[in-house]
């Protein structure tokens, strides 16, 4: 995959822990075009890579001046926030392409909803749809009116469309009503923490509302959890045995071991990584699986899941 020399054209500080760059290409060129829902992965010091939602508030170029993210910084992250927030104007970076896991289904209303970081994605979702005429339901959830970016620029841009909800008072989410008035063709689209997206997807699946009209995606990897262990891990094909320490994906070990697997996201949203289980009880954090795929443990995903037993077979 070709890399894009890029240049921090501007930074600006929108909250507390959340800043906008603006990123162009460093020889002036025009950058690759996107549609709604779009990300871009930037590299890392590291070698690693991290992956920022592209923000569009009037209707996008085919051939952009400049990319638009905001970060949140993390300090419990693994490191990606901070370089970027330590990045000025002026910083060169490298990125990829962008690439789309979160499009928009065509001609079809939506309700977008958003938990704070995860507005990024939705912002570009919402330009689109204004633009096309198509009706939809803007939500937009914050612990408080202090921490959500870009609050004023969405009133004005989207009017009557955006709905607030801030935890701190009367106007928190009412993930019940969300779900209760979405129309039979609808799609519903929500982007935020992992817990957000957990909840909305049991209770549209208590609704009865088709998986095909619930889309999601994670702003990030879920991270270690207190009290992780090692397990083992099994390969059907080969009966090589893996160890999996806390704090490494089963990605990150079978690469190391020189096995090929599939996988894309790494967050636990895409479903590409997704292996059967021979044996052993998987410890799911994905936010794919259905209540009932999670409770029959016959697979998993395996960027971000762990093992609630010492060891897995896996089919691979």
């Amino acid at each position: 995959m070709s890399k894009i020399n890029a240049i921090v054209r501007e930074v600006t500080a929108l909250t507390e822990r959340i800043s906008e760059f603006r990123i162009a290409a460093a020889d002036g060129a025009a950058l690759p075009g996107w549609d709604a829902g779009a990300h871009v992965l930037f590299d890392l010091p590291d070698g690693d890579t991290r992956a920022y939602s592209l923000i569009a508030f009037a209707p996008m170029d085919k051939a952009p001046e400049e990319y638009r993210i905001a970060v949140q910084r993390e300090p419990e992250g693994k490191g990606g926030s901070t370089h970027m927030h330590g990045l000025k104007p002026g910083a060169e970076i490298t990125c990829a392409a962008p690439k789309n896991d979160f499009p928009l289904t065509p001609n079809a209303p939506a309700v977008l909803l958003a938990g704070g970081i995860g507005i990024t994605p939705m912002i570009s979702m919402a330009t689109t749809l204004k633009d096309a005429g198509q009706a939809f339901e803007f939500h937009y959830s914050g612990r408080s009116a202090g921490v959500m970016a870009y609050r004023e620029a969405l009133q004005e841009t989207f009017g009557d469309s955006l709905h607030l909800h801030c935890d701190d008072a009367a106007s928190a989410l009412d993930l019940d009503a969300v779900i209760a008035g979405l129309a039979a063709e609808s799609h519903l689209y929500v982007c935020g923490p992992k817990g957000l997206i957990d909840a909305t997807k049991a209770k549209a699946e208590a609704a009865g509302i088709a998986a095909d009209r619930i889309h999601f995606e994670l702003f990030d990897a879920p991270q270690e959890q207190e009290g992780d262990s090692a397990f083992e891990v099994e390969l059907a094909s080969s009966g090589e045995v893996f160890t999996i320490p806390p704090g490494q994906s089963i990605i990150d070990v079978l690469e190391a071991g020189g096995v090929d697997v599939m996988y894309d996201c790494q967050r636990g949203d895409c479903g590409i990584c997704q292996c059967d289980v021979i044996s052993g009880t998987p410890d799911h954090r994905d936010v794919v699986l259905s209540e009932a795929e999670r409770a029959a443990g016959n697979v998993m995903q395996i960027c971000v899941s762990r093992a609630k037993s010492p060891r897995l077979v896996l089919d691979i």
